[in-house]
């Protein structure tokens, strides 16, 4: 597997007051939304808005000394962190997972950002910051498929791997599940990657929601890529990289962005579909995991 990178930026606001908790262990959680808007311009020159609200949590004792700087819903700020994959037993049978960002560092923006006041109650940034950066392998064989209009759209899972020394010195490993997708010219040019394949990722984090077949309103975290970059096998590793196989591992990236109903932006991803236009700040908001304490957070 490539060396994983995993990489998030998110400036938006504090979409309600964060909290502070402790699971069963005594590890203290902060946690956060923070809410702001991709503004996406379309050929025609109109504007749309395209919300996004991503759960944000830290750990140990910098949760607490988060906690002591009493943010306030509405306030904005900057994070950088990583993606986090987690997976847990549903009360009612089956596992279940997610997808939110953990923090590595938080700071408060010294201005009063302008807001959208959020039919849930909440606020959001009218603008904000919204970019990721991954390097992993894929998952699966991917497919690339069209939608009825005629839009090539290819999903790609991703796992990225994780590493680090724990407080007795031993080497932990943790592989982050994490689903990407892909449109137009930026699809058909990825369209031969296959299972296993290194490549790096850029583009921004998306809220999709769904009810399932039970009914039960679902929501999750992916990534919508505007660039791609397919690496030679053995990238990352240390290990001598081997000769690539044909196509797939080329170089590609696109210019275009995804685009829906003719919308489309230089340097942005702007397809819209069914994603975070029509979330709304509560919608499965309070459907995350029981405070246990052995959650892989």
């Amino acid at each position: 597997m490539a060396r994983g990178m995993n990489h998030v930026y998110l400036i938006g606001a504090l979409a309600r007051d964060p909290e502070l908790r402790y699971t069963p262990s005594g590890t203290a959680v902060f946690e956060a939304t923070i809410a702001g808007e991709d503004h996406i311009v379309g050929n025609d020159g109109r504007e749309r808005k395209l919300p996004w609200y991503h759960r944000v949590s830290i750990l140990g004792k910098p949760a607490e000394w988060q906690a002591e700087r009493n943010l306030k819903g509405g306030d904005a700020v900057m994070v950088e962190g990583s993606v986090e994959y987690s997976q847990w037993e549903a009360p009612e049978g089956g596992k279940r997972s997610m997808v939110r960002v953990k923090a590595l560092r938080m700071e408060q923006l010294g201005y009063t950002p302008e807001l959208v006041q959020d039919a849930g109650g909440g606020v959001r940034m009218s603008s904000g910051m919204n970019e990721v950066i991954l390097i992993g392998n894929v998952t699966r064989d991917p497919e690339l498929r069209y939608t009825p209009a005629g839009d090539a759209v290819l999903g790609l899972g991703l796992a990225v791997n994780e590493t680090w020394n724990d407080r007795q010195g031993q080497r932990q490993e943790k592989t982050h599940w994490i689903d990407v997708t892909l449109w137009r010219e930026l699809a058909e040019s990825m369209k031969e990657l296959r299972k296993g394949d290194p490549v790096l990722v850029q583009g921004r984090l998306v809220n999709e929601a769904w009810t399932d077949r039970d009914g039960n309103k679902r929501n999750s975290t992916k990534v919508e890529a505007t660039r791609v970059e397919a690496l030679s096998r053995g990238a990352g590793t240390g290990n001598p990289a081997a000769t690539p196989a044909g196509p797939r591992t080329q170089t590609a990236s696109s210019a275009a962005r995804p685009q829906s109903g003719g919308y489309s932006q230089p340097n942005r991803a702007a397809n819209t579909g069914n994603r975070s236009g029509g979330l709304d700040i509560d919608q499965g908001l309070d459907d995350f995991p029981p405070d246990e304490e052995d959650l892989p957070f």
